[in-house]
Formats: structure tokens, sequence, C-alpha cells
């Protein structure tokens, strides 16, 4: 419970490096993770050093190509300054984390009803993966920060990381230089219906 209440999204990171043991220790929290009928659908694929300019340049060239090209995501041009500074967050952030549903049909392939189900019941499986993973890196006393702002370059990303499935998100790694407050939540009487 200490590392879900302490648990924050963290934007600025200091330039301490962060092991290869504790990187290997917060994917194995993920793998951790439940999934449906034990599928494990996930995969990780870790990017620092030298690689994380070569992703952050591909990120860009996607954000470039919503705002000048043919967008993805054509009615949420009001959030590609979010994802810039999405960008920024990356780059301090010693590590990135990109997370994949292995098993994923694709972003752009029809799907019937059953395949529908299995990719929702995939991508929550792999949600649970990435909450393990944020609370590990908290228990470590490390930042991080789910990122979604992938999609604005979702086709760019994709070819550049070369893996089969579909990119789902990135989590950013790093020591925290900064200490947010809490945000707020929603009251547990407005979200929950008791049946009894």
């Amino acid at each position: 419970m200490k590392e879900i209440a302490d648990r924050r999204s963290i934007r600025k990171y200091s330039e301490c490096e962060i092991s290869d043991e504790d990187i290997r220790d917060i994917i194995e929290s993920g793998i951790l993770a439940p999934s449906a009928k034990n599928r494990q659908p996930w995969k990780f694929i870790v990017v620092k050093g030298r690689q994380k300019e070569e992703m952050l340049d591909v990120f860009r060239r996607g954000i470039m190509r919503e705002e000048t090209e043919d967008a993805l995501l054509i009615n949420s041009r009001q959030h590609l300054a979010a994802a810039k500074y999405t960008i920024k967050i990356m780059e301090q952030a010693p590590v990135s984390i990109f997370v994949m549903d292995a098993q994923g049909k694709g972003l752009f392939t029809p799907l019937n009803e059953e395949d529908r189900i299995y990719e929702i019941v995939n991508v929550q499986s792999i949600g649970a993966a990435i909450q393990n993973m944020l609370l590990a890196a908290t228990e470590k006393g490390m930042g991080s920060l789910w990122v979604c702002d992938i999609f604005f370059a979702y086709q760019e990303l994709c070819e550049w990381l070369g893996e089969e499935g579909d990119l789902l998100a990135a989590v950013a790694l790093g020591y925290p230089q900064e200490a947010p407050h809490a945000r707020p939540r929603k009251r547990l009487e407005d979200v929950t219906v008791w049946k009894e």
C-alpha cells in the first residue's frame, strides 16, 4: 500500500544512471502481473544510451507528421504540445521501456467480436504489468512516467522498434528531480456502487 500511495508521475529526472539489474527487477515485476488465461502477452523493449537519442528523433518525426501530413489522431491535435513536452521528459529519463502486446492483431486490423475481446483482455493484462513496474520503481526510489503520447508517433516508433505486435505504451524511468503532491482523486462514494 505504501508504494501505491507514494507513486507519482515524474516529469523531471536527475542524470543518475539506472543499473541493468534494477531494470531487470522492474521488468520482472511486470512479468509477475496477472494475465488473462495466463497468455502473458507482453514484450518489453529497453531503450537507453546511444539508442535513446535515435528513438527521440523518431518520436519527433512522428509528431512532425501529425502536424503537417496525414495525422493518425486528427481530432487530438490540441494535445501535440503535450506530446512535445513528453519528449523533453523522456530526454531527461535515462531509460525508456516500450511495452508491446506481442499477440496484438494490429491497430488497423478489423476484428471480429472474439478477437476484439482477446485484444481488450490482453490490454488489461499489460496494464497490470505496467502498474507493477511503476510500483517496483517507486519501491526502489525511482520515478516513472506511463507514456501514451507514443500514439502521436505510432507508425514511426513501431517501424524503429522493429518488433511484432502492437505498441501500447512506454515507461520513462529515472531518479526523480521533483516531488509532486498527490493529484486529486474521485471519492470512493462517487465511483462505487454497492449491490447487496
